[in-house]
């Protein structure tokens, strides 16, 4: 980040983005970026030192860098007529001006986010939104990234807006839900719908239906007649085994 060729390779990528996508949003992740490299990177160190960094109680002057760097990101997306989109992580040291945080560490991200008045989306893994992760035990399921199980139950039962949000009448900076559902573990389309259905069906009800109508016996129920327009249409889906919850 303190290299100032890699802001001009990041405005060239652009470019290309914004020929390509016509979406009005642009995410440029900002995540899992260990800072521990640039304690030791001279250009870094020296950028730190030219804006005049230092350390804060809340924030280390490394991600005081990341701000400033996104900020500069930022600018670029605008100038293109885009808004940004990035991960949790571009909360540490201070969030960028119009910046649209996706909360995928949890809950607490989000809310913060929302409480800076800035528009979020959940998609906190632990919460069962991450479809990447084993649905059941992992002693018979196909291999995945490591991880406890998240059921059907555990996606279904997810509420996007936090009571915290709801009752700070901050709810309008929730715009929605995502799962996600990471590929390393992805070596054909069968395995990647096997993952995603019968959870992304959950996903839809969270996503649009108030929380006073959930019931997930009901939804179970309705499952099954989902089930089969999911075999007509030769999708692969989880059946959960016998000694299996829910």
């Amino acid at each position: 980040a303190g290299n100032d060729e890699t802001l001009k390779f990041i405005e060239d990528v652009l470019d290309e983005i914004v020929e390509v996508f016509p979406s009005e949003y642009i995410h440029v992740g900002g995540d899992e970026c260990p800072k521990v490299r640039w304690q030791k990177c001279p250009k870094c160190q020296a950028k730190i030192k030219e804006l005049g960094l230092r350390d804060t109680k809340e924030h280390s002057k490394e991600n005081q860098l990341q701000v400033y760097f996104m900020n500069e990101v930022e600018k670029e997306i605008a100038k293109r007529g885009k808004k940004m989109l990035a991960w949790d992580e571009i909360l540490e040291g201070g969030l960028s001006e119009n910046a649209t945080v996706m909360s995928w560490r949890g809950t607490e991200g989000g809310i913060e986010a929302a409480m800076q008045k800035h528009d979020v989306i959940m998609t906190p893994g632990s919460d069962g939104m991450y479809l990447d992760w084993y649905q059941g035990d992992s002693k018979v399921e196909p291999v995945t990234i490591p991880s406890p199980p998240r059921y059907l139950a555990s996606t279904y039962n997810y509420n996007p807006v936090p009571d915290t949000i709801k009752a700070l009448g901050l709810a309008h900076h929730i715009l929605g839900v995502q799962c996600n559902n990471w590929s390393e573990y992805m070596y054909s389309n069968a395995k990647m719908e096997y993952m995603m259905y019968p959870r992304a069906i959950a996903l839809s009800e969270i996503a649009w239906s108030p929380v006073s109508r959930k019931n997930f016996k009901d939804f179970c129920r309705r499952l099954d007649a989902n089930s089969v327009r999911l075999d007509e249409r030769h999708i692969r889906y989880h059946i959960p085994l016998p000694e299996q919850p829910f």
